[in-house]
């Protein structure tokens, strides 16, 4: 090993201006806003809230879109800052859109079922856009978990869709080509959810954060060279922010999850309840739209193809995007080709 007192020192200096340089910016620096796109309340029940984006001019597509995102992560991500935000730029295509907020969970919402928010919380936020639109069907679209509870959604109720677009959704659950899957198969969820109730965020993250432990050294080492650059830190910080934001998951919800689709993998097979009625995928016979990400190590490819051949829809495509799950909401590509792509299938719907 070759000993370099000169070069440790010459490093240490380095480091040493970088910090300084990073305590400067985040001195100046205000704290970091997310999801800023303008929007009101329209609609509430308990915790679960739904939005409607300000539009300055008229929709191109006279049929509003109604987007369900995941429950673990909040929304935001979608509308990151202002030039990173999917729903930002959907909304230049000429979308008309809402947005559900699934809220913060409680202790006492340990009880809520996933009919509760797919047959409750989903199914009336459904009918308030029917309603306040005059519309008989509106479009939906639903992203990674939020993209699944979509897919069921429409399988029960297709006569309330015109279409559904889903993003980076799983649906085949039997394979083992991404740790999360085969952790999750063998993960005690009764143990879990009687032992804590409503299950923290922050339990959930961690496995999300063992699928590549080398992220979380790699980022703050990849800072450190930005430290003195107000921009980047603040894309950074934003990022943070969102990933650090965790409600809980009721533990009814959270326990038939894991066991009809991680463990059982019913739905994909045809045999998954929901209030007692049977989810027939051939009864999602509505346009289609499945977005996948080709470098997903979170939603691996074979879990989100295999509901093409399942679905009874024959107006249905996929798009493939090139990069990861989350530069599917915050890439450039996601602004520059993905957002217009979307927002011309759904408008050419109706």
């Amino acid at each position: 090993m070759n000993w370099n007192p000169a070069g440790m020192v010459e490093e240490l200096t380095s480091t040493s201006h970088k910090l300084a340089k990073g305590y400067e910016t985040l001195q100046n620096m205000d704290d970091v806003q997310l999801a800023t796109t303008p929007k009101e309340l329209v609609w509430s029940s308990g915790h679960v809230k739904m939005y409607h984006y300000i539009r300055e001019t008229p929709a191109k597509c006279k049929t509003p879109v109604l987007v369900s995102f995941a429950m673990l992560n909040r929304h935001d991500v979608l509308d990151l800052q202002p030039d990173r935000s999917l729903m930002k730029k959907l909304l230049e295509e000429g979308l008309d859109i809402y947005i559900m907020d699934w809220g913060y969970p409680t202790k006492a919402d340990r009880y809520e079922t996933m009919e509760d928010y797919i047959d409750g919380y989903m199914n009336d936020a459904v009918d308030f856009v029917r309603k306040s639109n005059k519309v008989e069907k509106i479009h939906k679209m639903g992203i990674c978990q939020g993209g699944t509870f979509s897919m069921i959604y429409a399988s029960l109720y297709p006569e309330k869709l015109k279409s559904l677009t889903t993003y980076v959704a799983p649906y085949e659950f039997s394979t083992n080509t991404c740790m999360l899957y085969r952790w999750t198969k063998h993960i005690d969820v009764d143990a879990m959810v009687d032992a804590v109730g409503t299950v923290p965020g922050e339990m959930v993250d961690g496995a999300f954060g063992m699928l590549k432990p080398s992220m979380n050294i790699s980022k703050y080492l990849g800072v450190m060279d930005s430290l003195g650059d107000k921009d980047k830190m603040e894309n950074f910080l934003r990022m943070e922010k969102w990933k650090g934001d965790l409600p809980a998951i009721p533990g009814e919800m959270y326990r038939k999850y894991i066991k009809d689709l991680f463990r059982d993998n019913k739905l994909i097979k045809g045999e998954m309840e929901l209030g007692g009625r049977r989810i027939d995928l051939k009864n999602m016979t509505v346009p289609f739209l499945n977005v996948y990400a080709t470098d997903d190590n979170i939603i691996p490819n074979e879990s989100t193809l295999p509901i093409m051949d399942a679905i009874g829809s024959k107006d249905k495509k996929e798009y493939p995007f090139p990069g990861g799950h989350i530069g599917v909401f915050v890439g450039g590509k996601s602004q520059k080709e993905l957002a217009p792509a979307v927002a011309k299938w759904v408008i050419e719907r109706g």
